[in-house]
């Protein structure tokens, strides 16, 4: 058996083994990779997984080893026995193998290594998708509360806005209603002023009748006196005669001289003055016409006082339960039932009031499903103090002024009002204080609504507001369904007699909210 032997072979390639060199250093580079990227496949899955193929792995390679060591000391013999020329390219083989082996233990261990950390990176990426799902659960929670949030913010939103826009309709239609009533209040005022003009034109006509009157009876003034004159120059002669005929006898008495001509010193025969005095028509005492012109209203004389009496409050009895309004909480509000149970043409609200508020409040609503403002006799604190807005199918409105109301005490109004050229009256203690007509002419109230005391609806029943609530006491409140003459709201007004017909009292307040107090006295003076 031959010996062998190491020998230290130069370093020297032939130039086409060069030239190659950097093809193969290649090839087992894409083998090294090629391989590389088996162990990467082989280190994914379970961590139990990736260890059971590195130990299969580790068993292969040294199979793989113990196989290239006796094929390499064959070669090794080999090559001893030929000549030096063949031992030198497989000694280059192997030692290219040895680096490549090499090269294979780095790639090999520096895949294990990664293999372990992306272990507890995957470990690590488990964990934090369980805190990230929990996270997400926690801000799907957060997000449905907020959103429950956001949608009952968006109705109470939707809500106040359908009530704003439901007022803003409002006060357009009655601004609308008060241009149109400017417009018709200039259009009457300019037809008085017209009627005005006519009449100071009728005057002044008349008046220069009445100058030219007085021109003609200046004229006939001096033919008369001459006339005059001539008849008693006519009687002395006639005087003269009887005298010359008479027998002689006693002296007569003496008789009124003659009287000579008139002259403008003379005083003028009884007679004379008599004609005078009955040839002219009687003229009667000059006429004040400022008060029948229309739009004037006469003032009040020395004796309208005394013409219409004041009733003291204690005077008033019998007058029925009182209602007490203490204060302007939304919550103070009287149902009258059943309502109207048929249209109205014609009205007729009187009633007792007293309050010491700067304003009067609401004293009657009546809404529908259609309008809420059907009828209302409707105050607040934006007004002029102690006026009131009478709406009668909204946005059609009139003023009335009831200032004498704000003083504390008992005061009787009466509110009426026709289909029939829309006419109205407000009676405030027997007086007539404001009138007019082509209000809601032709129209009719309709039936089966909400009618309040109180409080000013702004929907069926509801929507008070507390600056339109009235604070006060009411007493007698009576409706009816024609209209009242003067006499009967006298008589309703001193307590005489209550007038027949009345389609709904206090007697059918059937609801007393809040606060409001219910009393029953026998005179006005006794109730609270």
């Amino acid at each position: 058996m031959p010996s062998l032997r190491w020998q230290k072979v130069p370093d020297s390639q032939p130039e086409s083994r060069r030239k190659t060199a950097p093809l193969e250093a290649g090839r087992s580079e894409g083998r090294g990779r090629s391989t590389e990227q088996t162990v990467f496949s082989c280190g994914q899955g379970t961590p139990a997984a990736g260890r059971l193929r590195m130990g299969r792995l580790g068993r292969e390679m040294l199979s793989f080893f113990f196989i290239l060591v006796p094929v390499y000391l064959h070669g090794a013999l080999l090559q001893e026995a030929g000549p030096a020329r063949h031992r030198k390219p497989f000694f280059e083989k192997l030692r290219r193998l040895e680096e490549q082996f090499r090269r294979f233990q780095e790639v090999t261990l520096t895949h294990l290594q990664r293999i372990a950390s992306n272990y507890n990176l995957s470990y690590n990426i488990d964990a934090r998708f369980q805190s990230l799902a929990q996270e997400s659960q926690a801000v799907a929670l957060a997000v449905n509360q907020s959103q429950a949030t956001v949608q009952g913010d968006l109705g109470h939103l939707k809500t106040w806005m359908r009530k704003t826009q439901r007022r803003s309709r409002k006060v357009d239609s009655r601004l609308l209603a008060l241009g149109a009533a400017l417009s018709e209040g200039s259009k009457q005022r300019s037809r008085e002023r017209k009627e005005q003009e006519a009449q100071r034109a009728a005057l002044s006509s008349l008046a220069l009748d009445v100058q030219a009157l007085r021109d003609m009876l200046a004229r006939l003034t001096p033919l008369v006196q001459s006339q005059g004159a001539r008849l008693a120059a006519l009687e002395g002669q006639l005087q003269v005669t009887d005298l010359g005929t008479t027998a002689p006898g006693p002296t007569p008495a003496r008789l009124p001289a003659q009287p000579g001509p008139p002259s403008p010193s003379s005083p003028k025969p009884q007679w004379g003055r008599q004609a005078l005095r009955a040839s002219p028509e009687p003229r009667d005492p000059p006429q004040d016409f400022s008060g029948h012109l229309p739009g004037m209203r006469e003032p009040p004389g020395p004796g309208s006082r005394r013409a219409w009496p004041p009733e003291r409050p204690g005077e008033i009895c019998n007058v029925g339960p009182v209602l007490i309004f203490p204060n302007a909480s939304t919550e103070n509000v009287v149902l009258l039932s059943p309502g109207f149970l048929s249209g109205l043409r014609a009205l007729s609200v009187c009633s007792w009031v007293r309050t010491a508020s700067s304003h009067l409040g609401t004293l009657l609503s009546y809404a529908t499903e259609e309008n809420d403002n059907k009828l209302v006799l409707h105050g607040r604190d934006s007004l002029v103090p102690g006026s009131i807005h009478f709406v009668i199918g909204d946005p059609a409105f009139r003023e009335l002024p009831l200032q004498p109301l704000l003083d504390g005490q008992w005061h009787h109004v009466c509110v009426i009002w026709t289909s029939i050229l829309g006419k109205y009256w407000l009676h405030v203690d027997r007086r007539l204080v404001a009138t007019g007509s082509r209000f809601r002419e032709g129209y009719e109230i309709p039936p089966g609504g909400s009618l309040v005391l109180g409080q000013e609806q702004d929907s069926v029943g509801g929507g008070f507001d507390s600056s339109e609530a009235f604070v006060g006491s009411m007493a007698g409140l009576a409706i009816w369904d024609r209209v009242l003459v003067p006499g009967e709201v006298s008589d309703l007004a001193t307590g005489k007699e209550h007038p027949t017909g009345t389609i709904l009292t206090l007697a059918n307040a059937t609801l007393l909210g809040g606060f409001v107090q219910r009393a029953n006295c026998t005179c006005l003076e006794l109730c609270p």
